[in-house]
């Protein structure tokens, strides 16, 4: 498999997430989406991480990518599979998920690692330039509420979607990993969802999303803490 990904794009990190959960390994492939390059567009129009190839198939969309990989190679969970096979639980994995995946994305992870991270990577002529601070600013109002949902879902189930891990969970971390390297999560307004965050940050698959870093740009002081 290859995985074509930015390592702070959060769609891609919900991905790495699940290849990781799956013990699957890829080759990842940094893409900067913003250069539109013709190679890349060829394999997905929409012009969006990620992206994989599996020998001659080519698919993207992140929950899309997360069910394949998931049904071509095998969920050793049983019953607490990260997609359950009762079908009403598993309208709700697929509802959180996209949630993050969709609304969440775009109305915080995006445009916050666009105008904090993707462009200022880049020359203008490729898509770069100075940040957008409306946005950022919009951006990181946009979050309180998002994780105040978190905290509300978290006081009825052990986990996000039900009372084990699922897509749900990977999804929605992935997308507050990604802002939390910039600071921009407020944890300190919902101590239900900080926790939540702890549990899911410490698991092995975390591991490498902590790891990476942005020259220039340094990581929140508690962004690779497994404690806070």
């Amino acid at each position: 498999m290859k995985l074509f990904h930015h390592p702070f794009c959060p769609n891609s990190r919900f991905v790495r997430l699940t290849l990781s959960e799956y013990g699957v390994a890829a080759d990842l492939v940094q893409e900067e989406v913003l250069k539109r390059r013709p190679e890349f567009l060829a394999l997905n129009p929409a012009g969006t991480t990620p992206v994989l190839v599996d020998n001659d198939f080519v698919t993207s969309g992140p929950l899309v990518i997360a069910e394949y990989v998931g049904e071509t190679r095998g969920d050793g969970n049983g019953d607490r599979r990260l997609m359950p096979l009762d079908p009403k639980i598993r309208a709700e994995v697929r509802r959180i998920a996209n949630w993050f995946n969709e609304k969440f994305l775009v109305e915080v992870s995006e445009p916050l690692v666009r105008e904090k991270i993707l462009k200022r990577r880049l020359p203008e002529a490729e898509g770069g330039g100075p940040p957008d601070s409306a946005a950022i600013r919009a951006a990181q109002r946009n979050i309180r509420y998002h994780l105040k949902y978190i905290g509300w879902l978290m006081k009825t189930r052990s986990w996000l979607a039900v009372d084990w891990l699922t897509y749900a969970d990977l999804a929605a971390a992935a997308h507050l990993s990604a802002i939390d390297y910039l600071g921009d999560v407020p944890w300190d307004e919902d101590e239900t969802a900080r926790n939540w965050y702890a549990r899911i940050k410490s698991r092995p698959s975390f591991r490498p999303l902590l790891a990476e870093f942005v020259p220039g740009i340094p990581a929140s002081k508690f962004y690779a803490d497994l404690d806070f």
